[in-house]
């Protein structure tokens, strides 16, 4: 997400970030707009790209005030020319095996398409009530920068009729893989609904090759956004399948709720962990940060662990999966679980080395399907 895309505020509470291929698009028309009209027109072709930007994020938060209305908060949007991407936390409710949530997954996909069909009706009953004369119906039915109201209706018309296509990530796709989720496992029907949105993209490439250039514009869209679900895709995969005996840190420093500050600092100041589990005996007591120690001598000088650590933590199984000791970090905030075995602790995943590990292993698989594929 953050590789291809750039920051641009939050809305609602939700990250946004704007997808390089808007600024594409943005060249793109500011181009063909200078050779086919002057430099004159260049300025209401970035009318007409701000039209198109403001109904992809009106799409975007369609999604995302459903998904939020169904238990899963959006994260992030990524805004793509062709629509957009709503990174769901879907960490915040877990699914309970053999619960169907592929109904869910339908009205969040709907929700987007929806907003763009209502505004292009609204926009159209007014120009047609107030201003007749634009002709609204009237060929071609594309995107003109010469008519800005005509290009609302037909950007939201366009837009919400497009996503219904049965290309993933469209919403027509994310429609399939739901279908496809009622019989096989989600990272399954995520790929092969990819499969089917590239599909879709070769061809709309190749028919723009030979018809118009903005199929090609679109088909180099789509193929940019099932790359990014892909990889999102294979994201999943490792959070469902890899275990935490696979990544946690077993060689691991702890700290005794006996320890002053001053003692636990130095400790701190020789690991390069960022938290530590405190241990009585054979028993965990809590868990601590350096920063904490940090901030516990700041305001009131030497003490002991023990008053200032964290009685509040989650414990683990080393064979639960990563998914498992995500939705456990993220449900308290916590940035530490102790993995145990038999009441014994054998080590501890951080939020910092789980996500480390993450991207390690993704990549790790990437590179031995590849190897496999060649």
């Amino acid at each position: 997400m953050r590789n291809w895309s750039i920051p641009a505020g939050r809305v609602f509470g939700v990250e946004l970030r704007i997808h390089l291929t808007f600024f594409f698009l943005l060249l793109f028309v500011w181009l063909t707009e200078s050779a086919s009209h002057g430099p004159a027109s260049a300025g209401r072709g970035l009318a007409l790209v701000g039209i198109v930007f403001a109904s992809v994020l009106l799409h975007e938060l369609g999604h995302a005030l459903v998904a939020t209305h169904a238990g899963v908060p959006a994260k992030a949007i990524i805004l793509l020319p062709i629509g957009g991407i709503t990174l769901l936390d879907e960490t915040q409710q877990p699914v309970e095996p053999g619960v169907l949530t592929w109904k869910r997954d339908v009205r969040i996909a709907i929700a987007g398409p929806v907003v763009n069909l209502a505004i292009a009706f609204a926009a159209a009953s007014i120009l047609l009530a107030v201003a007749p004369e634009i002709h609204l119906w009237t060929k071609p039915w594309d995107l003109q920068s010469g008519n800005l109201p005509r290009a609302l209706v037909w950007s939201n018309l366009w837009l919400g009729l497009f996503n219904l296509l049965p290309a993933y990530p469209l919403d027509g796709g994310k429609i399939l893989r739901a279908l496809f989720s009622r019989r096989m496992d989600s990272v399954r029907a995520t790929r092969r609904a990819i499969a089917i949105g590239q599909a879709f993209a070769t061809l709309f490439m190749l028919t723009g090759m030979l018809w118009n250039i903005w199929l090609t514009m679109i088909g180099f869209f789509l193929f940019i956004a099932a790359q990014l679900e892909e990889r999102s895709a294979v994201f999943q995969s490792v959070l469902e399948t890899v275990r935490l005996e696979d990544i946690m840190l077993t060689d691991f420093a702890t700290l005794s709720p006996a320890d002053t500050l001053e003692d636990a600092l130095d400790k701190a100041v020789h690991s390069l962990q960022d938290d530590f589990p405190v241990i009585r005996g054979s028993d965990m007591v809590g868990v601590i940060s350096k920063q904490r120690i940090l901030q516990a001598l700041r305001a009131e000088g030497n003490g002991y662990v023990q008053a200032v650590m964290n009685r509040l933590f989650e414990v683990a199984q080393k064979n639960e999966s990563l998914a498992s000791a995500f939705r456990k970090l993220t449900a308290r905030n916590l940035s530490i679980i102790p993995v145990v075995e038999d009441q014994r602790l054998v080590g501890i995943v951080t939020l910092q080395n789980l996500m480390h590990s993450m991207a390690l292993l993704a990549e790790s698989r990437k590179l031995r399907k590849a190897a496999l594929n060649s």
